[in-house]
């Protein structure tokens, strides 16, 4: 066994709490091991406001940090600078670690992009940049102020953007209106109908060219609610047709929030408005997580009502989401609510030991029940 001979730093005293301890989880340390072998650069950010808590985020994956105090003490040592004598079995104490920080996976806040988008649709050709090219930008949060701010990682962040069908106009993030996204929409099936056009490949140019044409909607908004619905390759549109559905049906759905309306007219509604050609999409399972189901006694027949509900509004904090849900309804089917905890849970694992925690299962005739605890 190799003997050294420990002695303490000439900068102990500046190097106290210099140094952390992080451990690596297994796909962590893969990604590391992967990039020291292929020699390719590899960086992790830490966000977080300087008062409250990080997380540090890689590509794809954001990770809470969390100090996990040790047993034992340990010395961080190093060799003594070049310029003392060393006959190269000397180290040096630099600094003693009580605590490691752990991480583990979590899901992206994304709370303060909510708040700094507040009041900022855009639901006008009036901000575009082809009828406005000099004009000044609107200020509001950029994406690259995002990036910084938001604690996600830029796949995440992107992610988010999508699903939350955020804009980029004149560089500033601005959520797109629903009644003006539900407008585009609705033009593009008309479109695709009206020229005979296959959904899986329709002309990009063309049909943003059409659109601003005929129905004055600006070319860098409809490239952009095309990047949401579909994937551009080589000047080529495929149409995701069941986002487009989805989302048509979620525009729909929200003008009952405070009365419900009965399923078979709303699915008719639906049906409708994308038209005969994409009817076949229509589904109650796209909109899964935004609506709730009451029963309805007629003189006749019973009828299932579907009120607007959606988990997005539901706050992010476990226990508030889950007060929420049961101040809502006081016992919930185990398949009726586990939609609305998707968005607050890495995986299904997760979600159940949500579930364990702040919810009480009950069995009956009926099957699986959940109550608050």
């Amino acid at each position: 066994m190799t003997e050294f001979d420990l002695g303490f730093s000439t900068s102990l005293t500046r190097d106290v709490g210099a140094f952390k301890l992080l451990e690596l989880p297994p796909e962590l340390c893969k990604l590391v091991e992967s990039s020291l072998e292929s020699s390719s650069p590899l960086s992790f950010s830490i966000k977080g406001p300087s008062a409250g808590d990080a997380v540090l985020c890689t590509n794809d994956r954001t990770y809470t940090i969390r100090s996990v105090v040790l047993s034992n003490t340990i010395l961080v040592v190093t060799p003594p600078p070049a310029s003392d004598s060393d006959d190269g079995n000397t180290v040096v104490i630099r600094d003693q670690v009580n605590e490691i920080l752990e991480l583990t996976p979590t899901l992206p806040k994304l709370e303060k992009l909510a708040t700094a988008l507040k009041g900022r649709e855009y639901d006008d050709v009036a901000d575009s940049e082809e009828t406005s090219p000099a004009s000044e930008p609107i200020p509001g949060l950029t994406y690259a102020t995002a990036q910084s701010v938001i604690q996600a990682s830029d796949a995440e962040l992107a992610l988010a953007l999508r699903q939350r069908r955020i804009l980029d106009i004149h560089g500033t993030l601005r959520p797109i209106a629903p009644t003006y996204l539900a407008t585009i929409l609705e033009a593009i099936l008309n479109l695709l109908v009206g020229q005979a056009l296959s959904a899986d490949a329709v002309p990009a140019a063309e049909l943003a060219a059409t659109l601003a044409d005929e129905n004055e909607i600006s070319r860098p908004v409809s490239a952009q609610v095309m990047g949401w619905f579909g994937e551009v390759r080589d000047g080529v549109w495929a149409m995701d047709v069941q986002g487009v559905v989805r989302e048509i049906g979620l525009g729909i759905l929200r003008q009952y929030k405070d009365e419900p309306i009965a399923e078979d007219p709303f699915v008719q509604k639906w049906k409708v408005a994308v038209g005969d050609t994409f009817e076949a999409a229509v589904s109650l399972a796209l909109l899964s997580g935004n609506y709730l189901v009451s029963s309805q006694a007629g003189p006749l027949d019973s009828s299932d009502m579907l009120t607007y509900f959606p988990s997005s509004d539901l706050p992010v904090d476990p226990s508030s989401r889950f007060a929420d849900l049961f101040l809502t309804r006081p016992r919930w089917k185990a398949e009726d609510i586990v939609p609305f905890l998707s968005d607050i849970a890495v995986s299904s694992k997760d979600r159940d030991k949500l579930l364990l925690k702040y919810a009480r299962a009950i069995t009956d005739s009926q099957g699986l029940w959940y109550t608050k605890r």
